[in-house]
C-alpha cells in the first residue's frame, strides 16, 4: 500500500548543516581572528556642549506647541460662530421656518422626548421651584 503522507516523499535535507558545537565557541573564535583597532583602544574625547546643543530640545518643544497652537486657532477661526446658526440670518426661509410655531412643533420638536429636554433645561441651571414663586 502507498503512503499518502506528502512529507515522507520530500527529502527533508536542504544542505545547509554545521558541525555539532559550532556555535558554542563562535563568539570567541570571532573575536580572536579580528584584529584590534586603533580606536578601540584610545579614550574617546568628549567635547562640551554648546549652549545651542543644550538649548535645542527645548526651543524644539516650544515651537512644536506653538504650531500646535496655531493650528488650533485656525480651526476656530475656520468653525462658524455660535451666534450665527446655520446662516439664520442670511438665509430668509429657515428664519421663516423656525419662527412659525407650527412648523417648529411638528419638525424640530418632535424629535425631543421629555427625559431629554428635562436634562437639557436643568443642565442649564433650571428650577422647577422656582415656577411655584
Amino acid at each position: 500500500m502507498k503512503t499518502q503522507d506528502i512529507l515522507s516523499k520530500v527529502n527533508h535535507d536542504s544542505g545547509l548543516t554545521v558541525p555539532p558545537g559550532y556555535f558554542d565557541s563562535f563568539n570567541k573564535q570571532m573575536i580572536e581572528s579580528l584584529p584590534v583597532q586603533p580606536w578601540e583602544s584610545e579614550r574617546p574625547i568628549v567635547l562640551p556642549r554648546s549652549f545651542w546643543q543644550r538649548v535645542r530640545p527645548y526651543v524644539y518643544m516650544a515651537a512644536m506647541f506653538a504650531g500646535i497652537w496655531c493650528m488650533m486657532k485656525m480651526f476656530d477661526l475656520m468653525r462658524p460662530s455660535s451666534n450665527n446658526m446655520i446662516g439664520f440670518s442670511n438665509n430668509s426661509e429657515l428664519t421663516a421656518a423656525i419662527s412659525n410655531d407650527e412648523f417648529y412643533y411638528d419638525y424640530c420638536m418632535s424629535s425631543l422626548d421629555e427625559t431629554t429636554m428635562y436634562d437639557a433645561l436643568f443642565d442649564e441651571g433650571f428650577n422647577p421651584e422656582e415656577l411655584n414663586n
